[in-house]
């Protein structure tokens, strides 16, 4: 059984990244196992505003948590470099992606994880986000419009025939871009649009495609014209005080290649120097890639475990349900 990625909208959610301390994987793997009944009890407080938890394992802890071969596309993220732009990649061997239609469910439940972890992972970045006005990131345009629904969307996440041993499973690869309001704003509209792709008030895709609009570089088509697609839960950030505004970038797929792509396509360009204009406002500042398991296989890490509490590759013979 998938992990709850599938949810309306969130109007609120925290993005976690973090380390974890040598020595601590024992008290990692209890906390992934409790996670779903953590998540539970925090959200049956408010049942209807749809609390849940995602977790998504880095390559570089996998092997400290399970003595199971590695899913067969879990690597590090790799970080990119084009003529203009680049996408760097930043560390991170467990990331918390937590919803719900109020912040206050996310904040609670973010502090009975972290009370558990205490002194066994180091935070390296944590962003609350929230949904700006009518599903809006800070540039003024909709965020998330080619989303796929229902049975498109669980094809384009979950993991499928081949990787069977993960069957059910997905992959997750966030970025934190930070904006420069200044100069997008000073944009007539006319021209953000053309940068996008899209009319600001419609959202309706332009006829006219500018080449490197992002509509246009993030449209990924294979040789036989199946369009690949991803699920997105980017949410918006920011701290006027501060003047840091931005969009953390999620994506959900079975594979990270059909991310990869599109992130090649955006900072290196297809051809080279094609870039996604957006990113001439809008700077990368961490990548990371994750592997989200079943729901199943963190509920029970112990199956058929090892003499030494390692997880055995018996266990990863379940199907998804």
């Amino acid at each position: 059984m998938i992990q709850d990625v599938l949810r309306e909208p969130a109007k609120a959610a925290i993005f976690l990244v973090a380390d974890v301390r040598p020595g601590s994987e024992a008290s990692v793997r209890d906390l992934l196992a409790d996670l779903a009944g953590l998540t539970r009890a925090v959200g049956f407080r408010a049942p209807g505003d749809q609390l849940s938890c995602v977790v998504g394992i880095g390559a570089s802890l996998w092997s400290r948590l399970y003595r199971a071969p590695a899913p067969r596309d879990l690597h590090p993220f790799r970080g990119l470099s084009g003529a203009r732009h680049t996408a760097p990649a930043t560390h991170g061997d467990l990331l918390f992606h937590l919803r719900a239609r109020r912040l206050d469910l996310c904040f609670e439940l973010e502090r009975q994880l972290m009370r558990r972890l205490a002194g066994h992972v180091r935070v390296l970045d944590e962003v609350q986000g929230f949904k700006y006005f009518d599903e809006r990131d800070l540039l003024g345009f909709v965020d998330g419009t080619e989303n796929p629904a229902g049975a498109a969307a669980r094809a384009a996440l979950a993991i499928g025939d081949q990787d069977p041993a993960y069957a059910g499973g997905s992959y997750v690869i966030v970025q934190k871009y930070l904006h420069d309001l200044d100069a997008w704003q000073a944009l007539p509209v006319a021209e953000q649009e053309r940068v996008i792709g899209r009319s600001k008030l419609s959202d309706i895709e332009l006829t006219d495609q500018a080449v490197n609009s992002h509509v246009a570089v993030n449209t990924i088509v294979d040789p036989d014209g199946t369009e690949r697609q991803i699920v997105r839960e980017n949410m918006a950030f920011g701290s006027p005080g501060a003047a840091e505004f931005g969009t953390y970038f999620i994506g959900y797929a079975g594979t990270p290649e059909v991310i990869e792509r599109m992130l090649r396509r955006m900072f290196v360009g297809e051809p080279a120097g094609n870039h996604d204009r957006i990113l001439d406002f809008s700077t990368a500042v961490t990548g990371s890639l994750f592997f989200v398991p079943a729901a199943d296989f963190l509920e029970n890490p112990l199956d058929n475990s090892t003499s030494d509490g390692s997880l055995g590759i018996g266990s990863l013979k379940r199907s998804s349900r």
